[in-house]
């Protein structure tokens, strides 16, 4: 139950829905589980949640495209058609209202069917190495073995923020993430992805980190 785990007081799905709601560009939220606890904190929070997810989409991980088209089906089947689709994950909770806007603007600009938000890796991956089976180091990219890291090319991770979609051309790919795709770059400090109790505590530091510099520019 990673999605209802507290982070600064609020559940995860607590950070995604608020950032939702305050863009300003979301016409239904909906929450999809198969979880009953879940559930049960998303509409104790105001979150829609107007069926369960069956068992079979439950599997770990559950993947994000069968849920999305599950969702849109059920959807459906109670008359409510949409032809844009926005996928937030509850793991990258420092996202903001700003950059959910910001991302279906850019969606929009593009005239392309698929966006998908990221941050630029810390390290670039064009410098990293493998290990063979006698433990012997060898490089990923041999083109970039006597480059200095300034001159790679610039490389990005998907974040789970947002997704924004097409939903006749994500039903054809049955993939959120097919071409022609647009990239909605943010920074870092909002980039955090919560998978383990160790990213769970980060990003609660990182919390206390903003309180505390706050806190100092009012005094």
């Amino acid at each position: 139950m990673k999605n209802i785990r507290l982070l600064g007081g609020k559940p995860l799905i607590a950070w995604a829905a608020e950032a939702a709601r305050e863009s300003g560009v979301i016409d239904r939220l909906v929450l999809s589980t198969e979880d009953q606890a879940v559930a049960d904190k998303a509409r104790e929070l105001g979150i829609d949640v107007p069926f369960m997810r069956p068992q079979e989409l439950a599997r770990d991980p559950a993947g994000v495209v069968e849920v999305a088209l599950h969702t849109l089906e059920e959807l459906e089947n109670a008359g409510e058609k949409f032809n844009t689709l926005i996928i937030m994950l509850p793991t990258c909770p420092f996202r903001t209202a700003t950059d959910v806007r910001s991302a279906y603007e850019l969606f929009v600009e593009h005239g392309r069917p698929f966006l998908m938000s990221v941050a630029e890796y810390s390290h670039t991956p064009f410098a990293a190495y493998r290990l063979d089976k006698n433990d012997g180091l060898e490089p990923v990219f041999p083109e970039y073995l006597n480059c200095r890291s300034q001159t790679m090319p610039k490389a990005f991770r998907p974040n789970g923020a947002v997704h924004v979609l097409d939903v006749p051309r994500f039903r054809a790919a049955r993939d959120y993430v097919a071409q022609p795709l647009v990239g909605y770059v943010m920074p870092r400090e909002r980039s955090v992805d919560i998978d383990t109790d160790a990213d769970l505590r980060e990003a609660s530091l990182m919390l206390a980190e903003r309180a505390e510099h706050s806190q100092g520019l009012r005094t």
